[in-house]
């Protein structure tokens, strides 16, 4: 969570589990560790309260999901606002340890773009251009490194992120993290699941159409392998941060892995760094926004995470969704949830992917107001947190 004009970012203070500590029962301010799990349970905001966790079933050479949320205070007078972003990683920690350190702060910093009063800066234009920037920061880097660590040209990250400034809600999002919006439906008296994003994933049709038509003289743009659709047979995504290698020719041949190389060259990118973005106006019967990976919709609906935290107390609500997805995957392989559990990082792979959530509880008076007198803040969790400081 973060605000939108000039801004500052309060430093994390949350630390990981040391060795014979009982992390289960250590928390501060930042949030909580148990095991492969990183929990904060509850939060206040500037447009209402939070929760938020992330659960990791890879190593850090494999998958790698990092979130950060933080409220931000203005330099000069104007509105506050919220910031989230999920950072779901493949083929390695780098990209989305890269957008992490990068995105927010090119976000706040993008000066190109057009201004209005109304909003106080932020527009997609902004959004996007922050995206770009940091891709092509990270593209940079990839360069810097291609001799000593061709590898980094093979890792990529999709990005999500949501922003509340001026009573308008901002998605933008490259790859398959998904948001969900929990709208109260007055006349029927439900909660209603609205999704807000789609996926840039080659197993929706509209997906795979869009890549035909960009790229019309490739029959093998993408590829139907062991029944799952893949962009020239190697990837889900066609869109994300990073993955050079699909992105510049330059980055696609020796030292990188034969099984990365394509056989013949190409001359215009074929995955995509720029975010579909959509913008509206949050209304009283929004209630909260479920911003999560993949990993979660892979065994909920958009309908049953709603449900789930229409039903239940907020505090930990984040946590929640991650085992009840949890449970759904360990009963899919004839499991209890405990057994689950006692599998290592990197065995678990087999078993769920990486489940990073945040939940928003959106509070329309905060919504409206034009200044908050309450804390700071500037979560991380995940990620490489659970390896070192």
């Amino acid at each position: 969570m973060v605000s939108t004009a000039l801004m500052r970012i309060v430093s994390p203070c949350w630390k990981p589990s040391v060795e014979g500590e009982n992390s289960s029962e250590r928390s501060d301010v930042s949030g909580r560790v148990d095991g492969l799990l990183w929990y904060k349970d509850s939060g206040q905001h500037v447009n209402g309260e939070f929760s938020m966790a992330v659960i990791q079933a890879n190593n850090l050479l494999e998958d790698h999901s990092q979130l950060e949320s933080g409220s931000m205070s203005s330099l000069e007078s104007g509105p506050l606002g919220t910031f989230v972003g999920i950072y779901d990683g493949h083929g390695g920690p780098e990209a989305a340890r890269f957008i992490y350190d990068r995105l927010f702060d090119n976000i706040k910093t993008i000066r190109a773009a057009e201004f209005t009063s109304e909003n106080r800066g932020m527009s997609a234009d902004v959004i996007n251009k922050a995206f770009l920037a940091t891709e092509e920061e990270f593209l940079t880097l990839v360069k810097r490194q291609w001799l000593s660590k061709p590898q980094i040209a093979s890792v990529g990250s999709c990005c999500l992120v949501g922003i509340i400034c001026s009573g308008l809600l901002y998605i933008a999002n490259a790859g398959d993290s998904r948001v969900v919006l929990g709208r109260q439906e007055k006349a029927l008296k439900v909660i209603k699941a609205v999704q807000l994003s789609y996926e840039h994933n080659a197993s929706v049709e509209s997906v795979r159409e869009e890549l035909r038509s960009l790229h019309p003289d490739d029959p093998q743009i993408v590829v139907l392998r062991h029944k799952v659709w893949r962009v020239k047979g190697l990837i889900q995504v066609s869109r994300s941060i990073g993955d050079a290698y699909l992105k510049k020719a330059e980055f696609n041949r020796e030292p990188l892995l034969s099984k990365f190389r394509l056989p013949e060259p190409f001359h215009e990118p074929i995955l995509k760094a720029e975010p579909t973005i959509s913008v509206q106006k949050l209304c009283s019967e929004d209630q909260f926004l479920i911003f999560a990976s993949d990993g979660l919709w892979e065994h909920l609906s958009n309908q049953e995470a709603v449900d789930i935290v229409q039903s239940c107390p907020r505090n930990g609500i984040a946590r929640k969704l991650v085992k009840t997805a949890l449970c759904d995957a360990a009963k899919k392989r004839e499991m209890r949830y405990s057994d689950l559990k006692k599998i290592d990082r990197g065995v678990r792979r087999h078993f769920h992917d990486d489940i990073t959530v945040i939940v928003l509880f959106l509070d329309s008076h905060l919504i409206s107001r034009s200044s908050w007198h309450g804390p700071l803040l500037s979560i991380r969790g995940g990620g490489d947190n659970f390896a070192n400081a």
